[in-house]
């Protein structure tokens, strides 16, 4: 039998499960109208597609709660068809399937740490880091007389995704993305 959790018992970044997928709550709020029964407003993220929904329970309303556990994992490498991990602690490998995580590998140089979630002790996904440090492989040379402000070019990377960079950066160097956006930072 799986743990069950009222309303009552919400916290901020606990996961429940709800019409058959786990939902991590962001944020909620208890209200006691002065006429009618209480409820709980909530914004909830789902796991799976990371939509954001704001959903209204009836105070003591129960959900199964779901366990999750974030673990230290290197990534090794993709073969195309699963992307392959091991557990910084255990030395244990894993796959995740390439479409889940094609997103965070366009960011993810082989052998780097990152952090995985894990759903009742199965991989649900990965959280990369708010910055990576990637080597520019490929990007058109700066020309003199492009002074105007606010100018960028696209830039291929070693993983191979493609961010837009000052005209500044040139190829070989090594700069700070922010991999949730997929934007420049600065140099690194």
């Amino acid at each position: 039998m799986a743990e069950t959790v009222t309303t009552n018992q919400f916290r901020n970044g606990m996961h429940v499960e709800l019409d058959g997928s786990v939902w991590r709550i962001v944020e909620f709020q208890h209200v006691k109208p002065g006429k009618g029964g209480a409820f709980v407003r909530t914004k909830m993220k789902a796991l799976g597609s990371g939509a954001v929904v704001d959903r209204t329970f009836r105070a003591g309303e129960k959900f199964a709660r779901v366990h999750t556990e974030v673990k230290s994992v290197q990534f090794m490498y993709d073969d195309g068809s699963e992307a392959h991990f091991m557990d910084e602690e255990s030395f244990e490998q894993f796959g995740l399937p390439h479409a889940e995580v094609a997103d965070e590998l366009a960011y993810l140089p082989p052998s780097s740490s990152v952090q995985m979630l894990a759903v009742d002790g199965k991989p649900a996904g990965i959280q990369l880091p708010a910055s990576v440090e990637l080597t520019v492989t490929q990007t058109e040379p700066a020309v003199r007389g492009d002074t105007v402000t606010n100018v960028s070019k696209p830039a291929t990377l070693e993983t191979g995704a493609v961010v837009q960079v000052p005209l500044f950066v040139d190829r070989g160097e090594r700069i700070k993305v922010d991999p949730r956006e997929g934007r420049y930072i600065s140099r690194a």
